[in-house]
């Protein structure tokens, strides 16, 4: 597989020099200043692209070319915003970057309640904690029936949260779920809006009345329109799997298990029509064997994000050592190099160390934590590669 690695433009501090002291071989990356639903000029693509390759590298993968809201709920913008995407996937196949990763996961990006999760050798990573999350939905959104999706275990358990926590805790679980981690990736939301809870609120109320099946067909509506392009240009569209793979917010989200992927195949049933393989989404759902699911659509992977995750009592979960977990990487590494050699491959969410904290990196994406997960990754891929050529 081709290592790859996540940069967010020159703005990142993370610098394209630095990924190729360390071994990467492609970028990761997207046009971040162009706001969703605007079309990708070829220019700045090109641009993009050459800069990339200025430092000995090639733009491997667009992540991503975000899908707007409008069409996953299927608003009265909708035909135009697709116009314009199918018009960014050519300028896309006319530069050469011909695999592109999105998701379709309604208001809501990956969730988190800590981003700084302290382990006990120092570092720190994400971590979900399911009563602090409820408490979100139904303390601080104050969402409308949500009480009747929770067990009176966990309302029990929000109830006692209520009595201790403090203001400064409850801003800051706003700041992490809304915020944080969606801010930095064409998200609905950005650093220093005001009153985040009020957008957050307009944009859930969106999706009144869509249900699972409504955003399947919505889903299907936008893969059958866009495949001819795909087809004309080479572009592999590869879904993101729903993060963490279950409903939340009253939302429906369909890329959760292997039924939902199975679906989405099968529904637009083209090659250009695949999945990013994200072994962390994927193995923080108790629901999802990775490994069954990774031999299952192999050949209709056009991408992987290699990482882990542990779940833990009372519904947590937290990320994992890239050697441990529930993404049993190794295996999934022995599958996928099998699969197809240009496969690329990106490290993923790698823990807080050596001073990261300190840089003010995106959440999830630290310089030493990820190099660190790369080497352990590498590591992997040699003792397959050695396995293959025996």
């Amino acid at each position: 597989m081709e290592k790859t690695w996540r940069w967010f433009g020159p703005n990142d501090k993370i610098t394209l020099s630095m990924l190729r002291q360390i071994g990467v071989e492609g970028i990761v990356t997207a046009l971040h200043a162009i706001p969703n639903g605007e079309v990708w000029p070829l220019e700045q693509i090109e641009a993009t692209r050459d800069l990339i390759a200025d430092h000995g590298m090639r733009w491997s993968v667009v992540e991503s070319l975000p899908v707007s809201e409008a069409i996953k709920y299927g608003g009265a913008e909708r035909d135009r915003l697709i116009a314009n995407y199918i018009i960014s996937l050519e300028n896309l196949g006319r530069a050469g970057v011909t695999t592109v990763c999105y998701n379709f996961m309604p208001v809501i990006d990956w969730i988190r309640t800590d981003l700084e999760y302290p382990l006990a050798d120092g570092t720190s990573t994400l971590y979900f904690d399911a009563v602090r999350f409820a408490y979100f939905d139904l303390k601080i959104l104050e969402r409308e029936g949500a009480a009747k999706e929770y067990s009176p275990e966990m309302l029990a358990r929000v109830e006692e949260l209520d009595k201790t926590i403090t203001e400064a805790e409850r801003d800051a679980l706003i700041d992490t779920i809304i915020v944080k981690t969606q801010g930095f990736i064409n998200g609905n939301i950005r650093e220093g809006d005001k009153h985040p809870v009020a957008i957050f609120k307009r944009l859930l109320a969106q999706y009144a009345g869509i249900d699972r099946d409504q955003l399947r067909e919505n889903m299907r509506y936008f893969l059958a329109a866009i495949m001819p392009t795909c087809e004309q240009w080479g572009i592999r569209m590869c879904v993101h799997p729903d993060d963490p793979p279950f409903q939340v917010l009253g939302l429906p989200r369909i890329v959760t298990s292997e039924e939902d992927i199975a679906w989405l195949l099968e529904a637009v049933d083209h090659p250009m029509n695949g999945v990013t393989f994200c072994a962390g989404s994927l193995s923080s759902g108790a629901h999802n064997d990775v490994v069954k699911m990774a031999e299952r659509f192999a050949a209709r992977t056009h991408f992987v994000h290699l990482r882990s995750c542990n779940i833990l009592e009372g519904g947590n979960f937290m990320e994992a050592s890239h050697l441990e977990g529930r993404g049993r990487l190794i295996e999934l590494i022995r599958i996928f190099e099998k699969e197809r050699a240009d496969l690329p491959m990106r490290v993923d969410h790698g823990r807080t160390m050596l001073g990261d904290e300190k840089i003010g990196y995106n959440p999830g994406y630290s310089f030493h934590g990820r190099m660190f997960a790369l080497a352990q990754v590498e590591g992997m891929m040699a003792v397959v590669r050695d396995e293959l050529k025996q």
